[in-house]
């Protein structure tokens, strides 16, 4: 398997999500209201799958290795450009919990400002996906060694194996601080 093999695979997750998320939306707009349980299970995915997970081994990983590589001038503004939709991201996320907090103490606004900030990553996560798969990722495959790309693999599945202890590392620290 190459490297890239095991993004590709968390990008269909991701896109399922994301359609479970516009139902989610669809049935918003019909019944004016929306669980801020499933925005906070879909906030939670948002930021350990799609964002940590993910996201972190294209930061952390990929995105590394390539930038010491004598990329072109346009993979390597792709490559800027992905991880400005990354923070894009985080910061759409940010808001959401905002607004969903909000949401949770009545505020009558707060309902549209939820569904809006869904929305953008209902619309953002496609566009952002197939940029990687079909541009980046193939285009990445061709400066780094088989070499290389076996051990970014290597390390993917170090990175995941580490992730379950980060995530509840992290949820015992916020209780803590309780």
């Amino acid at each position: 398997m190459q490297a890239r093999g095991p993004l590709m695979i968390e990008h269909r997750l991701i896109e399922g999500m994301i359609a479970v998320i516009q139902r989610r939306l669809e049935r918003a707009a019909q019944t004016q209201s929306i669980d801020p349980h499933f925005v906070d299970a879909a906030v939670d995915f948002i930021r350990v799958y799609a964002d940590r997970t993910h996201h972190g081994k294209e930061e952390d990983i990929l995105f590394r290795t390539l930038r010491d590589k004598n990329l072109s001038e346009e993979h390597r503004r792709i490559m800027n450009e992905l991880v400005q939709e990354h923070v894009f991201g985080r910061e759409t996320t940010k808001a959401l919990v905002e607004a969903n907090s909000r949401y949770r103490k009545r505020d009558i606004g707060a309902l549209a400002e939820v569904t809006d900030r869904l929305r953008t990553l209902v619309g953002f996560y496609p566009k952002h996906i197939k940029k990687e798969d079909t541009v980046f990722f193939p285009a990445a495959l061709t400066y780094v060694t088989e070499q290389e790309d076996q051990a970014m693999l290597a390390e993917f599945w170090e990175f995941d194996r580490k992730m379950i202890h980060e995530k509840y590392k992290a949820v015992v620290k916020g209780f803590m601080r309780e």
